[in-house]
């Protein structure tokens, strides 16, 4: 997978303006993919989940940034930011206070929750200072290591995309390193203010609302057997001790068993045996919403890239 850096300061590239949150009606050109089952679109989750818990292996203190919807939100606004202001110097650099404004209109955390998540990225250099002659202002922008993890993240993200229909968005993305500071800010902006995405559905909820909750739910994502073609029954995993997650995430085994736990008095999840022993069986329900929660993400993606596409041919037309 390529490594991204970003786009330079300044780089024009066609698409809509940052503060337009794309609309996502059914009738976009993705709708087909999800319907009839969405057999095919689950394989390509199943898939994309192996994908998130490999980075999470490779990079477990970053990825904790994004694994649970709280943080999710947060660290993509964050992200947003450094790259509209990447993309447009015009625009105002990565603060606190920027932070704190972008979510202004609906805000569903406090200044001290952003702020405090803006710090804890600095501290383990995720973030680090930018140049500024204003004194008054302590700007920051995304390091290098973190352009490129977000880059890996939205490149899987149009490679699955690109399974589902024959695209290219993948191999578009590949040869223009400037999509990155483009497309991301509005997939971002589109799905932290979606109350689809960002207030998933109760069984999806119980499991991200939780301190690594999204690592978890992953790990039983990619472990429905690939056969799998129907949601209308109980699902067999296999045995999927608390101690094997807890073990990779670096989480309190009791942490895991509390997430289960909770699952299991909802119906989310079944063992075969007593104690939480044998094997572990997910509800179709959960299997379900997790399919059109996520199809939200992928629909917000190729919808801004169909509309980045669709101007790059205007304006090659009118040059």
């Amino acid at each position: 997978m390529q490594n991204w850096m970003g786009s330079n300061a300044g780089d024009a590239i066609t698409c809509g303006a940052t503060d337009t949150t794309m609309p996502l009606g059914s009738q976009d050109d993705f709708s087909p993919m999800t319907s009839s089952g969405g057999a095919a679109f689950f394989a390509v989750l199943r898939d994309a989940a192996k994908e998130l818990l490999a980075m999470h292996d490779v990079a477990p203190r970053v990825v904790r940034y994004v694994a649970s919807m709280q943080k999710w939100l947060i660290t993509q606004a964050i992200v947003a930011l450094h790259f509209e202001r990447k993309h447009d110097e015009m625009r105002p650099p990565l603060t606190a206070g920027a932070l704190i404004e972008f979510f202004a209109a609906q805000p569903p955390f406090s200044k001290n929750t952003l702020t405090a998540h803006l710090a804890e990225m600095a501290a383990y250099g995720l973030l680090v200072p930018q140049e500024s002659r204003d004194r008054r202002v302590r700007p920051l922008q995304l390091s290098a290591y973190g352009e490129r993890l977000i880059g890996q993240w939205l490149a899987s993200h149009l490679s699955a995309l690109d399974r589902l229909d024959g695209g290219d968005r993948a191999s578009r993305f590949d040869s223009d390193q400037r999509l990155l500071a483009r497309i991301h800010p509005l997939v971002a902006r589109s799905l932290v203010f979606d109350p689809g995405w960002a207030q998933p559905p109760a069984s999806v909820d119980l499991f991200v609302r939780s301190e690594s909750g999204s690592n978890i739910l992953h790990e039983l994502i990619c472990r429905v057997p690939a056969s799998l073609e129907g949601f209308d029954r109980l699902t067999c995993l296999g045995p999927l001790p608390a101690s094997d997650i807890s073990t990779r995430h670096t989480l309190s085994r009791g942490h895991v068993q509390r997430v289960f736990a909770r699952a299991k008095s909802e119906g989310l999840l079944v063992w075969s045996l007593p104690g939480n022993r044998g094997d572990l069986f997910v509800s179709q329900t959960l299997l379900r919403d997790y399919i059109q929660w996520q199809a939200i993400k992928f629909r917000a993606i190729s919808v801004v890239c169909g509309e980045g596409t669709r101007e790059q041919k205007a304006a090659q037309l009118s040059s």
